[in-house]
Protein backbone atom coordinates (compact mmCIF):
# COMPACT_ATOMS: atom_id res chain seq x y z
CA UNK A 1 0.00 0.00 0.00
CA UNK A 2 1.35 3.58 -0.98
CA UNK A 3 2.48 5.02 2.52
CA UNK A 4 0.68 8.55 3.65
CA UNK A 5 1.74 12.02 3.57
CA UNK A 6 4.36 13.20 5.76
CA UNK A 7 3.40 13.81 9.32
CA UNK A 8 3.38 16.86 11.18
CA UNK A 9 6.43 15.97 13.89
CA UNK A 10 6.16 16.29 17.22
CA UNK A 11 8.97 18.01 18.92
CA UNK A 12 8.87 17.54 22.49
CA UNK A 13 9.65 13.68 23.25
CA UNK A 14 9.98 14.39 26.77
CA UNK A 15 5.91 15.89 26.34
CA UNK A 16 5.18 12.59 25.02
CA UNK A 17 6.90 10.12 27.63
CA UNK A 18 5.16 12.45 30.06
CA UNK A 19 1.51 11.72 28.45
CA UNK A 20 2.60 7.91 28.50
CA UNK A 21 3.34 7.03 31.69
CA UNK A 22 0.41 9.15 33.01
CA UNK A 23 -1.65 5.92 31.41
CA UNK A 24 1.28 3.12 32.10
CA UNK A 25 2.55 3.79 35.20
CA UNK A 26 0.10 1.28 36.65
CA UNK A 27 0.73 -0.91 34.75
CA UNK A 28 4.47 -1.08 36.47
CA UNK A 29 5.73 -4.45 37.50
CA UNK A 30 2.75 -6.66 35.85
CA UNK A 31 3.62 -9.24 33.33
CA UNK A 32 2.01 -7.60 30.71
CA UNK A 33 0.43 -8.93 26.94
CA UNK A 34 1.86 -5.79 24.26
CA UNK A 35 0.00 -5.89 20.96
CA UNK A 36 1.68 -3.94 18.09
CA UNK A 37 1.23 -3.51 14.72
CA UNK A 38 4.05 -3.47 11.91
CA UNK A 39 3.95 -1.35 8.83
CA UNK A 40 3.57 2.44 10.64
CA UNK A 41 4.53 1.32 13.80
CA UNK A 42 7.16 -0.83 14.10
CA UNK A 43 8.66 -0.14 10.65
CA UNK A 44 8.50 2.88 8.44
CA UNK A 45 5.87 2.86 5.08
CA UNK A 46 9.62 1.65 3.59
CA UNK A 47 9.65 -1.33 5.25
CA UNK A 48 12.46 -0.19 7.95
CA UNK A 49 12.94 -0.60 11.47
CA UNK A 50 15.44 1.63 13.22
CA UNK A 51 17.73 0.17 15.21
CA UNK A 52 16.81 1.83 18.62
CA UNK A 53 13.15 -0.27 17.72
CA UNK A 54 14.83 -3.49 16.87
CA UNK A 55 16.87 -3.34 20.49
CA UNK A 56 13.88 -2.27 22.55
CA UNK A 57 12.04 -4.38 20.80
CA UNK A 58 13.96 -6.83 21.88
CA UNK A 59 14.18 -5.85 25.31
CA UNK A 60 10.42 -6.08 25.66
CA UNK A 61 9.88 -9.34 24.34
CA UNK A 62 12.40 -10.46 27.14
CA UNK A 63 10.46 -8.80 29.54
CA UNK A 64 6.92 -9.22 28.40
CA UNK A 65 4.71 -11.14 25.80
CA UNK A 66 4.90 -9.42 22.96
CA UNK A 67 2.63 -10.24 19.73
CA UNK A 68 3.35 -8.52 16.49
CA UNK A 69 -0.38 -8.26 15.26
CA UNK A 70 -0.74 -7.18 11.43
CA UNK A 71 -2.41 -6.53 8.15
CA UNK A 72 0.67 -8.89 6.37
CA UNK A 73 0.16 -12.50 5.76
CA UNK A 74 2.17 -14.64 7.16
CA UNK A 75 4.99 -14.49 4.28
CA UNK A 76 5.33 -11.06 5.06
CA UNK A 77 4.95 -11.14 8.90
CA UNK A 78 8.31 -13.41 10.02
CA UNK A 79 10.69 -11.35 8.22
CA UNK A 80 9.55 -8.57 10.62
CA UNK A 81 9.93 -11.19 13.61
CA UNK A 82 12.78 -12.85 12.91
CA UNK A 83 14.42 -9.21 12.09
CA UNK A 84 13.26 -8.44 16.01
CA UNK A 85 15.12 -11.23 16.91
CA UNK A 86 11.90 -13.12 18.73
CA UNK A 87 12.38 -16.31 18.67
CA UNK A 88 9.32 -17.44 21.04
CA UNK A 89 5.44 -15.83 21.46
CA UNK A 90 3.06 -15.29 18.75
CA UNK A 91 2.08 -13.32 15.49
CA UNK A 92 -1.00 -12.34 14.66
CA UNK A 93 -1.33 -12.29 10.77
CA UNK A 94 -3.77 -11.40 8.04
CA UNK A 95 -5.93 -8.94 10.52
CA UNK A 96 -6.61 -11.50 13.09
CA UNK A 97 -7.11 -14.17 10.89
CA UNK A 98 -4.38 -16.41 11.54
CA UNK A 99 -2.35 -16.67 14.60
CA UNK A 100 1.60 -17.75 14.97
CA UNK A 101 3.13 -19.27 17.90
CA UNK A 102 6.78 -19.28 17.23
CA UNK A 103 8.70 -21.70 18.15
CA UNK A 104 12.55 -22.10 17.33
CA UNK A 105 11.94 -25.99 17.12
CA UNK A 106 8.92 -26.28 14.90
CA UNK A 107 10.06 -26.19 10.55
CA UNK A 108 10.47 -22.74 9.70
CA UNK A 109 10.70 -21.79 13.47
CA UNK A 110 6.22 -21.36 14.09
CA UNK A 111 3.64 -23.34 14.43
CA UNK A 112 0.27 -22.02 13.12
CA UNK A 113 -1.69 -22.64 16.21
CA UNK A 114 -5.39 -21.17 14.60
CA UNK A 115 -7.07 -19.92 11.15
CA UNK A 116 -10.56 -18.29 10.94
CA UNK A 117 -11.52 -18.90 7.51
CA UNK A 118 -14.80 -17.89 5.14
CA UNK A 119 -16.48 -18.21 2.02
CA UNK A 120 -16.02 -14.57 -0.35
CA UNK A 121 -18.15 -15.47 -3.06
CA UNK A 122 -20.53 -13.28 -2.16
CA UNK A 123 -18.79 -9.96 -1.51
CA UNK A 124 -16.50 -10.44 -4.59
CA UNK A 125 -19.57 -11.09 -6.69
CA UNK A 126 -20.95 -7.59 -5.08
CA UNK A 127 -18.05 -5.79 -5.73
CA UNK A 128 -17.56 -6.76 -9.05
CA UNK A 129 -20.59 -5.09 -10.19
CA UNK A 130 -20.02 -1.72 -8.58
CA UNK A 131 -16.45 -1.55 -9.24
CA UNK A 132 -15.32 -4.01 -12.43
CA UNK A 133 -11.43 -2.60 -13.20
CA UNK A 134 -11.03 -3.26 -9.03
CA UNK A 135 -8.08 -6.10 -8.70
CA UNK A 136 -8.85 -8.94 -6.24
CA UNK A 137 -6.55 -11.88 -3.96
CA UNK A 138 -7.21 -14.15 -1.72
CA UNK A 139 -5.33 -15.15 0.66
CA UNK A 140 -5.77 -18.86 1.86
CA UNK A 141 -4.79 -20.69 5.02
CA UNK A 142 -1.74 -22.44 4.20
CA UNK A 143 -0.55 -18.43 3.17
CA UNK A 144 -0.72 -18.79 0.05
CA UNK A 145 -2.31 -16.03 -2.45
CA UNK A 146 -4.22 -16.21 -5.57
CA UNK A 147 -5.07 -12.54 -6.68
CA UNK A 148 -6.46 -11.54 -10.61
CA UNK A 149 -4.06 -10.77 -13.66
CA UNK A 150 -1.21 -7.65 -12.54
CA UNK A 151 -1.87 -7.53 -8.54
CA UNK A 152 1.28 -8.53 -6.55
CA UNK A 153 2.30 -6.89 -3.23
CA UNK A 154 4.90 -6.24 -0.64
CA UNK A 155 2.15 -7.40 2.20
CA UNK A 156 1.73 -10.60 0.17
CA UNK A 157 5.04 -11.98 1.09
CA UNK A 158 4.83 -14.12 -1.70
CA UNK A 159 4.26 -14.42 -5.25
CA UNK A 160 0.64 -14.28 -6.11
CA UNK A 161 -0.57 -17.03 -8.24
CA UNK A 162 -2.78 -15.46 -11.11
CA UNK A 163 -6.17 -16.40 -11.63
CA UNK A 164 -9.19 -15.41 -13.05
CA UNK A 165 -11.75 -13.74 -10.20
CA UNK A 166 -14.45 -16.70 -10.80
CA UNK A 167 -11.61 -19.02 -9.79
CA UNK A 168 -11.16 -17.17 -6.78
CA UNK A 169 -14.56 -16.79 -5.54
CA UNK A 170 -14.86 -20.19 -4.88
CA UNK A 171 -11.50 -20.25 -2.17
CA UNK A 172 -11.84 -20.69 1.40
CA UNK A 173 -10.52 -17.39 2.44
CA UNK A 174 -8.55 -15.92 5.47
CA UNK A 175 -8.33 -12.76 3.84
CA UNK A 176 -9.32 -11.08 0.52
CA UNK A 177 -7.59 -7.95 -0.85
CA UNK A 178 -9.39 -5.75 -2.98
CA UNK A 179 -7.56 -2.60 -4.72
CA UNK A 180 -8.33 -0.28 -6.84
CA UNK A 181 -5.64 1.82 -7.62
CA UNK A 182 -7.40 5.12 -9.67
CA UNK A 183 -9.58 5.99 -6.96
CA UNK A 184 -9.35 8.11 -3.63
CA UNK A 185 -9.61 6.39 -0.16
CA UNK A 186 -12.78 8.85 -0.08
CA UNK A 187 -13.69 7.62 -3.27
CA UNK A 188 -13.14 3.95 -2.77
CA UNK A 189 -15.44 4.44 1.03
CA UNK A 190 -18.37 5.32 -1.30
CA UNK A 191 -18.00 2.60 -3.63
CA UNK A 192 -18.13 0.14 -0.66
CA UNK A 193 -20.55 1.61 0.84
CA UNK A 194 -22.65 1.42 -2.55
CA UNK A 195 -21.59 -2.35 -2.67
CA UNK A 196 -23.65 -2.90 0.21
CA UNK A 197 -20.99 -5.40 1.31
CA UNK A 198 -21.89 -7.51 4.33
CA UNK A 199 -21.23 -10.71 6.27
CA UNK A 200 -17.69 -9.63 6.49
CA UNK A 201 -15.48 -6.98 8.25
CA UNK A 202 -13.36 -4.54 6.34
CA UNK A 203 -11.16 -1.85 7.11
CA UNK A 204 -9.88 0.83 4.65
CA UNK A 205 -6.05 1.82 4.26
CA UNK A 206 -4.39 4.32 3.74
CA UNK A 207 -5.15 3.95 -0.70
CA UNK A 208 -8.00 2.51 -2.42
CA UNK A 209 -7.53 -0.69 -0.54
CA UNK A 210 -9.85 -3.12 1.35
CA UNK A 211 -9.25 -6.12 3.39
CA UNK A 212 -11.69 -8.45 4.49
CA UNK A 213 -11.93 -11.01 7.20
CA UNK A 214 -14.40 -13.42 8.41
CA UNK A 215 -17.19 -11.79 9.96
CA UNK A 216 -16.42 -10.90 13.81
CA UNK A 217 -12.55 -11.57 13.08
CA UNK A 218 -10.10 -8.66 14.19
CA UNK A 219 -6.93 -8.31 15.75
CA UNK A 220 -8.58 -7.77 19.00
CA UNK A 221 -10.47 -11.19 18.56
CA UNK A 222 -7.10 -12.89 18.10
CA UNK A 223 -5.03 -11.03 21.08
CA UNK A 224 -8.09 -11.83 23.10
CA UNK A 225 -7.63 -15.38 22.53
CA UNK A 226 -4.19 -15.52 23.22
CA UNK A 227 -4.53 -13.15 26.17
CA UNK A 228 -6.99 -15.69 27.67
CA UNK A 229 -4.93 -18.74 26.22
CA UNK A 230 -1.80 -17.09 28.71
CA UNK A 231 -4.03 -15.93 31.71
CA UNK A 232 -2.98 -12.11 31.27
CA UNK A 233 -5.41 -9.81 33.07
CA UNK A 234 -7.40 -7.88 30.57
CA UNK A 235 -6.42 -4.45 32.19
CA UNK A 236 -2.34 -5.69 31.97
CA UNK A 237 -2.78 -5.51 27.91
CA UNK A 238 -1.19 -2.75 25.36
CA UNK A 239 -1.82 -2.34 21.70
CA UNK A 240 0.09 0.38 19.42
CA UNK A 241 -1.22 0.95 16.46
CA UNK A 242 -1.91 3.68 13.37
CA UNK A 243 -4.21 2.64 10.73
CA UNK A 244 -8.26 1.89 11.02
CA UNK A 245 -7.56 -1.89 10.94
CA UNK A 246 -6.14 -1.24 14.60
CA UNK A 247 -8.85 0.45 16.28
CA UNK A 248 -10.56 -2.42 17.43
CA UNK A 249 -7.66 -3.87 19.22
CA UNK A 250 -7.03 -0.17 20.58
CA UNK A 251 -10.26 -0.04 22.08
CA UNK A 252 -9.61 -4.08 23.31
CA UNK A 253 -6.47 -3.33 25.42
CA UNK A 254 -6.19 -1.86 28.86
CA UNK A 255 -4.21 0.64 27.36
CA UNK A 256 -4.85 1.69 23.60
CA UNK A 257 -1.47 3.79 22.14
CA UNK A 258 -1.90 5.63 18.43
CA UNK A 259 0.44 6.85 16.32
CA UNK A 260 1.58 10.06 15.65
CA UNK A 261 1.14 10.15 12.17
CA UNK A 262 -2.30 8.34 12.89
CA UNK A 263 -5.65 9.34 11.31
CA UNK A 264 -7.50 11.22 13.36
CA UNK A 265 -10.36 8.78 13.67
CA UNK A 266 -7.99 6.31 14.87
CA UNK A 267 -6.69 8.65 17.13
CA UNK A 268 -10.00 9.51 18.56
CA UNK A 269 -10.58 5.81 19.99
CA UNK A 270 -6.91 5.53 21.48
CA UNK A 271 -6.78 6.38 25.36
CA UNK A 272 -3.15 8.14 24.21
CA UNK A 273 -1.21 9.42 21.61
CA UNK A 274 2.56 8.80 21.22
CA UNK A 275 5.27 10.67 18.38
CA UNK A 276 5.02 8.95 15.25
CA UNK A 277 6.95 6.31 12.92
CA UNK A 278 9.87 8.79 11.59
CA UNK A 279 10.16 9.73 15.43
CA UNK A 280 10.43 6.25 16.94
CA UNK A 281 6.91 6.72 18.78
CA UNK A 282 7.04 2.99 19.37
CA UNK A 283 9.92 3.00 21.50
CA UNK A 284 9.17 5.74 23.63
CA UNK A 285 6.52 3.73 24.52
CA UNK A 286 8.33 0.58 25.04
CA UNK A 287 11.09 2.59 27.27
CA UNK A 288 7.69 3.51 29.12
CA UNK A 289 6.45 -0.10 29.82
CA UNK A 290 10.00 -0.78 31.10
CA UNK A 291 9.72 1.84 33.82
Amino acid sequence: MSAPTSPTPLTDPDATRTRLQEHLDALGGEQLLVGLDVDGTLVDHDGVMSPPMRRMLQCTADQHTVVIATGRSIGATLPIVEAAGITRGYAVCSNGAVTVRMDPEADGGHRIVETRSFQPGHALRTLREVQPDAHYAVETADGGFHATTGFQDASFGVQATERPLDDLMELEAVRVVVHVPDLSPQEFSEVIAQSGVHGVEYSIGWTAWLDMAAPGVSKATALEDIRARLDIAAAHTVAVGDGFNDTEMLTWAGVGIAMGQAPQGVKDVADVVTDSVYEDGTVLVLEALRG
